[in-house]
């Protein structure tokens, strides 16, 4: 007797064929330590569209075929399947209740909510669930899959895995140095995303951005608030030129163009965009929760890529404080929260890492310090912070200046930013 495949399931075997012949470059993740995780909990995947989820999956996929294991791959955002309501269960039938099964973009299909709480609870230590999705919903799952499900989110190409992507050998020579400069300036106008990388033409690194930017839109924002993708780019291009996001300022230029718009509709606008990993925004220091509310948050691109790409300008002092942003948040676990901090005479300090009511580390970045009334005047800020917070050091991250001072009573450590991105002392 002849067993027929359906079509379903030649869908289901072309995609796990794929992921395991895809030739890819490695990232900076731990898959031994998922495939561990995986027993317990199910390992979402999450992060701004093209960065690297895919990827790390059919990675994920290889490791477990060659340490013996059953695994498969499936992406979801196939137009062949997706609008399938039953996919999920589709896919079961044809997996079976145990190993690996990898499924890509998750949040595109049906009731994947409920799926996975079931099959998870049903299932569990048989069948290993590990997921991926551009959105982050599923850092904050609802009330079925809490404490079941245990996030990764991943970020653009850190510097570290962009010199390795590109094949970069460090030297600690002049020489060297200024090689690695040119590759930080390359990092901060094009940003990190895996392909923009391996591309040598620079306009076509600003296309691919520029591309990347209306999926992100049209895909995520767009379908998760229901607005018009016309008013979204506008809103993303309005962030994207302002280092501080206020809804009111914002309203206000919508009407300078004609524009109707809600200021709650701005207000979801900026919760939707930093659900799809496009921007993020940081609020204020402060122990008063309305003072959090009201005064307006520091905004950064989810890639440093898009400012160069959207509005062709390069403004470093920016790209420098964005970069510093997306590597905090590599570093920084789910406890801990990034602000950044004002006194009433306006003097800010850019970065303060708390966990709870307690300090961890305040940060200053200064693109160019080329003379002491620069630096004294920039690193104000920081002193201040201090002084107010009760902490005794901070980090000053430059350009290329590189010293150990103590002012006032605190000591500040000033660091080039590649070497603090890439961790060395």
């Amino acid at each position: 007797m002849f067993f027929i495949k359906t079509i379903m399931e030649q869908i289901f075997e072309e995609w796990d064929i794929y992921a395991g012949k895809k030739e890819l470059k490695t990232r900076d993740i731990d898959l031994q330590n998922i495939k561990k995780t995986a027993m317990l909990k199910i390992i979402a995947l999450t992060g701004i569209r093209r960065v690297g989820k895919t990827s790390v999956l059919i990675l994920l996929h290889q490791f477990l075929k060659r340490q013996g294991e059953k695994v498969a791959y499936i992406n979801l955002e196939d137009s062949r399947i997706k609008n399938n309501p039953k996919i999920l269960e589709e896919i079961l039938k044809w997996f079976g209740d145990s190993g690996y099964l990898l499924l890509d973009e998750i949040t595109s299909v049906s009731d994947w909510e409920g799926w996975l709480a079931r099959n998870h609870e049903m299932l569990k230590g048989k069948l290993k669930l590990i997921v991926s999705s551009s959105r982050s919903s599923l850092v904050f799952p609802n009330k079925s899959l809490r404490g079941r499900i245990l996030t990764y989110e991943m970020y653009p190409l850190s510097f570290s895995e962009f010199l390795n992507f590109k094949k970069f050998s460090l030297e600690h020579t002049t020489i060297g140095i200024g090689k690695i400069e040119k590759e930080m300036k390359e990092y901060l106008i094009y940003g990190g995303f895996p392909e923009t990388a391996l591309l040598e033409n620079q306009t076509e690194k600003v296309n691919l951005l520029n591309s990347y930017f209306k999926d992100i839109i049209g895909l995520d924002v767009a379908e998760i608030s229901n607005e018009n993708i016309s008013t979204i780019e506008l809103f993303g291009k309005y962030i994207i030129e302002a280092p501080y996001f206020s809804a009111s300022k914002c309203l206000n230029f919508f009407k300078s163009l004609g524009h109707k718009i809600a200021k709650q509709t701005l207000l979801n606008l900026e919760r939707y965009s930093q659900e799809s990993y496009l921007f993020f925004f940081v609020p204020i220091f402060s122990r008063n929760i309305k003072d959090r509310a009201q005064y307006p948050r520091k905004a950064y691109l989810g890639d440093s890529g898009f400012m160069n790409a959207i509005s062709g300008k390069s403004d470093f002092g920016r790209l420098f404080e964005n970069i510093v942003l997306l590597e905090l948040k590599r570093r920084t676990t789910r406890n801990k929260e990034i602000n950044y901090w004002k006194d009433k005479k306006q003097i800010e300090a850019d970065f303060v890492i708390r966990e709870g009511i307690n300090v961890k580390e305040i940060i200053q970045v200064v693109y160019e310090i080329k003379e002491e009334s620069t630096l004294q005047r920039e690193i104000r800020g920081l002193i201040n912070c201090a002084k107010d917070l009760s902490v005794k050091e901070g980090i000053v991250i430059t350009k290329d200046y590189e010293n150990k001072r103590t002012v006032d009573g605190i000591k500040i450590k000033f660091i080039p930013l590649w070497k603090w991105l890439l961790k060395i002392n």
